[in-house]
């Protein structure tokens, strides 16, 4: 199959990239990545998580960030909603779209949460219907959805089946997600093109993680197969709690470089990102993970 003409990129840096981060990351901090990422022209940026501040308290100041940026017209502001207390946060906050998320993985459901994956995705029945009700977006995120750290290789027929279960929950877009970064292109083809045939592809999503720097690589089989809707965090930030060795999110400097350099149109300025990942990375005392954003940002430099 031809390339896309057009991707769309979902930034995921605000929740996914510093949901991890041991130091607490100032509001306003947060409020100014976001406005930063508006500005660059990304069409979707994930931006809070509404869950429990004891499991996850980067995340505890959501509505705050929420009430504080400027919202970008056009820009769709997400939010992760495990339950109807994070929903109803959500709902106050304002945002245009929630995640919800549930694991291709019976073994990973099991061990985090508690539950099979088809009791997890009953839990998100109440959530979605309440979402549709209030007029929201509304998105589902498959985790370990090519590979597990308790089980391996994931069966292609469990992400399939969660994905056909998102769908009749009545998710506009379905993500699939590898957590830990360990899929390889000709796994990619064929596990989006399974779930391809029960979801139109375009609303399907991948998620990569680039543990095993495989990110890119996977980023153009998806597209071989149809997909045109890809998430990635600027500096590369981000990571698996549950994964050991799980490095962050594919970074979007790489991705936009990647894409741009193929002629496909993003509608992101890679300037601004590659300010945006040097910028950030200082703030969480990292060195930002992006090879293209560091040899351009050094090339600027001098």
């Amino acid at each position: 199959m031809s390339l896309p003409d057009k991707v769309k990129i979902v930034e995921v840096s605000p929740r996914d990239g510093l949901q991890n981060e041991k130091n607490f990351i100032d509001t306003a901090i947060k409020i100014e990545l976001v406005n930063r990422l508006s500005q660059a022209g990304f069409a979707n940026v994930e931006a809070v998580s509404f869950v429990s501040p004891k499991w996850v308290p980067q995340m505890a100041d959501g509505a705050e960030v929420m009430a504080g940026i400027h919202r970008r017209p056009g820009t769709i502001y997400s939010a992760l909603t495990p339950n109807m207390r994070g929903l109803e946060a959500a709902l106050a906050a304002g945002v245009d779209e929630v995640v919800i998320f549930g694991a291709a993985s019976e073994a990973f459901s099991q061990k985090n949460i508690n539950c099979s994956i088809e009791e997890s995705i009953a839990r998100f029945e109440p959530v979605a219907h309440a979402a549709k009700e209030a007029g929201l977006r509304l998105r589902g995120s498959i985790s370990c959805a090519l590979g597990c750290p308790y089980q391996g290789e994931t069966p292609i027929a469990s992400t399939v089946n969660v994905a056909r279960r998102f769908l009749a929950l009545g998710c506009d877009e379905i993500d699939v997600a590898d957590t830990i970064g360990v899929g390889t292109a000709r796994r990619v083809g064929e596990v989006m093109r399974a779930v391809t045939e029960v979801v139109d592809a375009s609303r399907v999503a991948g998620h990569f993680h680039d543990t095993y720097g495989q990110a890119l690589a996977n980023i153009l089989a998806a597209m071989q197969v149809g997909i045109q809707i890809f998430h990635s965090s600027v500096a590369g930030l981000g990571g698996c709690p549950y994964a050991k060795g799980a490095t962050g999110n594919v970074a979007t400097e790489d991705v936009l470089y990647m894409l741009h350099g193929m002629g496909i149109e993003t509608g992101v300025d890679l300037d601004a990102v590659i300010d945006i990942g040097q910028w950030i990375s200082g703030h969480v005392g990292k060195k930002p993970a992006s090879r293209a954003g560091n040899a351009m940002a050094a090339k600027k430099a001098a």
